[in-house]
């Protein structure tokens, strides 16, 4: 059969019999390629991804006895990768607010630097560590449950530190079952020694400490957990908190 050519040739090439079965067979290869699975494309973390118009977050109180009214710490998270095994949540920005205004300046710093971290990716749990070693120069204070907090600072570090566990950040190593069963064990041999040497003049108010605090009154401040827990045992500083001894 005779085909017209009405283009201009420009150049040309002498087809083989191997040619003509190479390219029948590809056709029948194509299909196969086609069914391998798309790879994801892992969104990481960095300083140029857009804001989206929606945040998912945690509103945190933070009542200190250094400030007449209370702080509000919101911290919003960006989802990543959503609906892949990659899906990953991380804080992007924070706010705190509060009717106290003299401390304002320092406040909306300390949120602007935080936030700018948080967006620039990367590893932040640094953050922690630096925001709890803060120190005031008048004096912390304790929370509820006998936990020492240096600095309003330092609770803020706190807050945030919990907000990183709750999102998976951070993961806080669990107490293996041996060093429970020795703090278990020292806490009951502490009380039973204590309460045989009770006095009968014993205090309303050291009961009120050892109710709320959930630990003996007289314990002292735990250098590890800051929890206010560290108890004298055998000639030898243990806490019944978190089993740190100086004594190993």
């Amino acid at each position: 059969m005779a085909i017209k050519i009405e283009k201009k040739i420009k150049g040309y090439n002498v087809v083989k019999p191997e040619d003509k079965a190479a390219s029948a067979a590809a056709p029948a290869v194509a299909p196969a390629a086609s069914k391998e699975a798309p790879k994801a494309e892992i969104i990481q973390m960095h300083e140029s991804l857009e804001r989206p118009e929606t945040l998912v977050g945690s509103t945190y109180k933070i009542k200190s006895p250094l400030f007449e009214h209370a702080l509000y710490v919101t911290i919003n998270d960006i989802v990543l990768n959503v609906g892949t095994p990659y899906e990953q949540r991380r804080p992007f920005e924070i706010f705190i607010n509060s009717k106290n205004m003299d401390h304002f300046q320092w406040i909306v710093a300390l949120t602007r630097i935080l936030s700018a971290v948080f967006r620039k990716g990367g590893d932040v749990t640094f953050l922690v560590e630096e925001m709890k070693a803060v120190f005031d120069p008048r004096g912390g204070y304790f929370k509820a449950g006998g936990v020492y907090m240096p600095s309003i600072v330092a609770e803020i570090g706190a807050v945030i530190e919990q907000h990183m566990k709750m999102i998976g950040l951070i993961h806080d190593p669990e107490m293996d079952e041996s060093t429970r069963k020795l703090v278990a064990e020292k806490r009951a041999a502490y009380e039973a020694v204590t309460s045989g040497k009770k006095a009968a003049t014993a205090t309303t108010e050291a009961a009120a400490t050892e109710s709320s605090t959930g630990f003996p009154p007289g314990a002292t401040l735990c250098a590890k957990c800051n929890t206010q827990a560290l108890v004298l045992m055998d000639g030898c500083q243990t806490c019944l908190n978190c089993g740190y001894s100086k004594c190993g």
